[in-house]
């Protein structure tokens, strides 16, 4: 499959508080990777209007755990099913669809609701859809936090909220991190990138100075309370009840820098394989993070296709339980399954940077 180059970046003003994890959820029986949980999964669309961006239409998909019915043991999600109201309010995950697409029915059928922004896909130049994507998310958690349609009232518990993405999403997912674009450090990349950002370019790499003949156009639509702070850097691109994120195979490093990194404040796990060609700015990323509670998972061997390999969605979906299940549901039964005794035991993962010996 031909490789697309991705390019992401984004801000907005959102106070920050630390990550906390929530009181211990009713114990359950520990899963097994690719098993579904006890939840059959509904899905319902809708569509909003964000009337503080010009009247933008967000079309939003929610998946969330529904009753079960005939049809639940032969599909992966029912259409307009049911909601399970008997252990709601449930921890919220928030991504594009595309990424909702393969990861949220098996989330969701362990005691997760998932709301995704229908549209968001990869582009090829930074400008007015990079800085939409992750609005459209935090105005998506903003709709399933304050104004959920009837249905779903008292379905989803937006006050613990965590952001998962792959690729361009894995992007979106790093910025509600905390991490802070650094301006002053992209535009010193352009023309001549220095030799951290320079190390870590390749056919994947979204670097690009285009964006830089045109920086005053970016500022302007991206709007002051998003670009404007006494340190340069823009305001973070987050929400207090985001509580972990959890990028996989993104990128960032030109964006933010060394400084943009150190603002991350919330626990974060990040998945990338070895072969892919941004492995090497993903350890960047990961080394600088400004965050203590940080984790890296490396598939060795893989590349930036995997997430089209059902066996490794299956493990990269039993990380994401683990993560979000420790950190939104309070399961503390589950921090064995992303601990590094845990990962040591297969020969093709890493525990944080994978070294060639």
């Amino acid at each position: 499959m031909k490789h697309i180059k991705i390019l992401a970046w984004v801000g907005v003003v959102l106070c920050l508080i630390a990550a906390c994890i929530p009181a211990q959820t009713k114990p359950s029986q520990a899963p097994e990777a690719g098993v579904p949980g006890p939840y059959a999964v509904g899905q319902r669309k809708y569509t909003f209007i964000d009337s503080a961006r010009n009247n933008r239409e967000v079309k939003i998909s929610v998946w969330y755990p529904a009753v079960r019915s005939d049809d639940s043991a032969n599909n992966t999600f029912i259409r307009d099913a049911e909601p399970d109201l008997q252990e709601a309010p449930y921890p919220l995950i928030l991504s594009s669809t595309k990424v909702a697409d393969i990861f949220a029915p098996y989330l969701v059928s362990h005691g997760f609701a998932w709301t995704s922004v229908d549209g968001i896909d990869s582009y090829m130049a930074f400008y007015k859809g990079a800085i939409d994507q992750p609005l459209d998310i935090l105005f998506a958690l903003d709709q399933m936090g304050g104004n959920p349609p009837e249905e779903l009232d008292g379905l989803i518990d937006a006050e613990n909220a965590g952001t998962i993405g792959y690729s361009f999403d894995g992007f979106n997912s790093l910025a509600m991190s905390g991490a802070r674009i650094d301006p002053d450090y992209y535009l010193a990349q352009c023309p001549t990138p220095d030799a951290t950002t320079k190390a870590i370019l390749g056919e994947l790499s979204a670097f690009s100075c285009t964006p830089a003949n045109k920086w005053d156009d970016i500022t302007a639509y991206a709007g002051k309370a998003i670009t404007v702070s006494e340190d340069g850097l823009w305001q973070p691109l987050t929400d207090p009840r985001i509580r972990a994120v959890m990028p996989m195979a993104g990128e960032g490093w030109w964006l933010f820098g060394e400084r943009g990194l150190a603002a991350v404040d919330r626990p974060i796990l990040i998945i990338v394989a070895t072969e892919d060609e941004l492995y090497a700015e993903n350890v960047l990323i990961f080394n600088h993070l400004g965050v203590a509670d940080k984790r890296m998972i490396s598939f060795i061997g893989s590349n930036h296709m995997m997430v089209y390999d059902s066996a490794k969605v299956s493990r990269m979906s039993f990380f994401a339980l683990a993560f979000f299940g420790y950190y939104l549901q309070g399961r503390s039964d589950l921090a064995q399954f992303m601990s590094e005794d845990y990962v040591i035991q297969y020969d093709d993962l890493a525990w944080g940077e994978y070294i060639v010996k």
